[in-house]
């Protein structure tokens, strides 16, 4: 029995690895990595996303569990709707991102690791309802789903530690070269926002969101 929990938490902690690099995780936090000058700092992008996701995860997932209850598809879709507009917004940050030498006050790095941990938390709360179904349908008692839900979120933020390191790596080396390292950044922002339009119409249009908020 407990040998078999175990093999159930580690599935979780790799699901979390695996779930940290889905489209829609990398490409934002792409737009914030491009804005590191240090390998250091893509690190702690990929951490503090990760905090912020699994926060959301575990606040709203175990809410849902100890309440016995489920999203309907109208507000899980309406929260996933809300990374759409998040991709779209960072993309055109960073497509108008300009470095300067400011950029590295202490102030400034404070409030960017707030705001890296805000979108982690956002995206969290779209995956939340996801997370509780799979939780639910793999543990039984509501103190393996917050072990569950906590393996889970510590795989996802190993995962995105280490992939925002490995995004981070031609920026940091390509900062003497302020075209190129323009080119990469505005790059990263046309993805990011292209791919929000897409993930907004995708749900709005072909799932149905907008539909079924007109019913």
């Amino acid at each position: 029995m407990i040998v078999s929990f175990f093999s159930v938490l580690f599935l979780g902690f790799i699901l979390g690895i695996k779930h940290s690099i889905e489209p829609d995780h990398i490409i934002a936090v792409s737009t914030m990595v491009g804005q590191s000058k240090k390998l250091s700092r893509s690190t702690l992008t990929g951490v503090f996303w990760g905090i912020g996701h699994t926060s959301t995860l575990f606040i709203v997932g175990m809410m849902l569990v100890l309440m016995k209850g489920e999203l309907t598809d109208k507000w899980a879709m309406s929260l996933e709707f809300l990374v759409g507009i998040m991709l779209v917004y960072l993309g055109m940050k960073s497509m108008l991102f300009i470095k300067d030498s400011k950029q590295d006050s202490h102030n400034h790095e404070k409030a960017s690791l707030i705001k890296i941990t805000f979108i982690g938390f956002i995206h969290g709360l779209a995956g939340s309802a996801a997370m509780v179904l799979l939780t639910m349908s793999t543990v039984s008692s509501v103190w393996e789903c917050a072990l569950y839900i906590l393996i889970f979120g510590t795989g996802t933020i190993i995962g995105m530690l280490m992939f925002t390191t490995i995004i981070g790596i031609p920026f940091v080396f390509s900062k003497k070269s302020i075209g190129v390292n323009r080119m990469l950044t505005k790059l990263t922002g046309t993805v990011s926002f292209l791919f929000g339009i897409y993930y907004m119409y995708n749900l709005g249009i072909t799932e149905g969101l907008f539909q079924l908020w007109t019913q």
